[in-house]
């Protein structure tokens, strides 16, 4: 899967824009009629009305002619500019800029600046800001009473300049924070696929086990027959090599269960059967020692405090991606410690590679990131390993602390545990 495409998916959903347009076309429609009925204030009410009017069928429209429950670019496009059209002709009708609710204007924009993608979203500021301008110059005199106030002439061109200025400002931070969320999104998804594959691995991991103890019993009893039957049978010319394979083949099966059972000295429970932390760490380095021409030690003298903890799959996940990572970056050597006391449980990782970039050791942690000075491409990543490894642990109550070891030379990543979160896993 591609990570990237799913960050240029812009969609609008359906239902939830259909909702806000009924709340703003409602809104208009009460604000317009209140002014009219119970305020008594004197402008267009009627066209007023028909503008409110051709909205609530462009939203009538949306809902049964568009069948997709997702709307397109181009679709969200169309019918945020119809808004920002429909707003601004109505604010014309009413007052212009000086009306309160030229506000309002701002909101298609800022809407679709989380959801679209940049170009369409200049595109509606540009248009909200000409509707701006526009309304500024062109508009109706607001309803009497209002009439009769006067507005000094810098008071009132510093109510469009502040409309822009917030536009610019809001939406601006509206893309930057909708981009870090969809990027944040498929980084979580990711989390889901590998865990979910994580999960399909240990359930066949389990099968094979569960298999390999079922069949350990009749398998023994069709060695020993097979056994006898050679005994007997490996003179004779017609049998004697049937009965040679079939303990051989017999043999095998043996040597496979062997390798698929976890644990071959305990019964029904070893499925799942807790471990220690040094326990974990151990399968983990073993996984790595046999592909790797690093050096692995393992420190436990402050791990005074050992106990038994349930075997997880996000912890084994989180703790080998670190150690990956290490094992990658590393020279030669990589130092693992293991403290643990009446309170807290801590595993330090430390290699002698490069250690972390200055210019990315403050984002740490945030997926696709990327080191301008790294001098090896081959090596650098996006950084979506380590916010797997961090979402996971800390998914199971872990403090994480990333930096650069001030005795290896190299990066150091510090996870900690209260005993107490570890046992409740």
């Amino acid at each position: 899967m591609e990570l990237s495409s799913t960050s240029d998916n812009h969609l609008l959903n359906k239902n939830t824009y259909v909702n806000l347009r009924w709340i703003g076309i409602i809104g208009q429609f009460i604000t317009i009629n209140t002014v009219n009925f119970i305020l008594k204030f004197e402008f267009n009410y009627i066209l007023s009305n028909t503008v409110i009017f051709f909205g609530a069928i462009s939203n009538l429209a949306l809902i049964y002619f568009y069948k997709e429950n997702q709307l397109s670019e181009r679709t969200s496009f169309y019918f945020l500019v119809l808004d920002i059209i429909q707003l601004s002709f109505l604010l014309f009708l009413t007052g212009g800029i000086v009306n309160p609710f030229s506000i309002f204007l701002l909101i298609p924009s800022i809407f679709a600046s989380t959801s679209l993608n940049l170009k369409i979203n200049i595109l509606l500021i540009i248009l909200t800001i000409i509707s701006v301008i526009f309304i500024t110059f062109f508009h109706e005199e607001l309803p009497p009473p209002l009439n009769n106030y006067i507005i000094n002439k810098y008071y009132y061109y510093s109510i469009p300049i502040a409309l822009i200025v917030a536009l610019i400002f809001l939406n601006y931070f509206a893309i930057t924070f909708g981009k870090e969320s969809r990027v944040r999104k498929d980084a979580l998804d990711k989390i889901q696929e590998v865990i979910s594959k994580e999960h399909e691995l240990v359930s066949l991991g389990a099968q094979a086990a569960a298999a390999a103890h079922s069949l350990g019993t009749p398998l023994s009893t069709i060695k020993i027959i097979s056994h006898e039957l050679f005994d007997q049978l490996k003179n004779n010319k017609n049998f004697g090599k049937d009965v040679e394979l079939l303990v051989s083949q017999v043999n095998r099966c043996n040597e496979i269960l062997k390798k698929l059972t976890l644990n071959p000295t305990i019964e029904d429970d070893f499925i799942d059967k807790d471990i220690s932390l040094y326990d974990y760490v151990k399968e983990i380095v073993s996984s790595f020692e046999e592909i790797s021409e690093k050096s692995f030690y393992i420190d436990i003298e402050q791990n005074t405090n050992s106990f038994d903890i349930k075997k997880s799959v996000e912890i084994v996940y989180g703790i080998r991606n670190f150690l990956g990572n290490a094992n990658k970056f590393a020279k030669s050597n990589i130092f693992i410690a293991i403290k643990s006391d009446s309170e807290t449980s801590e595993l330090t990782i430390e290699d002698d590679g490069p250690g972390f970039s200055k210019d990315i050791l403050n984002k740490i942690g945030e997926p696709y990131i990327k080191s301008l000075s790294s001098k090896d491409n081959s090596k650098s990543g996006l950084g979506l390993g380590i916010f797997i490894g961090k979402t996971l642990l800390e998914k199971n109550y872990a403090r994480l602390l990333f930096r650069n070891s001030e005795t290896r030379g190299g990066a150091e990543i510090k996870i900690e545990w209260f005993n107490k979160n570890l046992l409740n896993i």
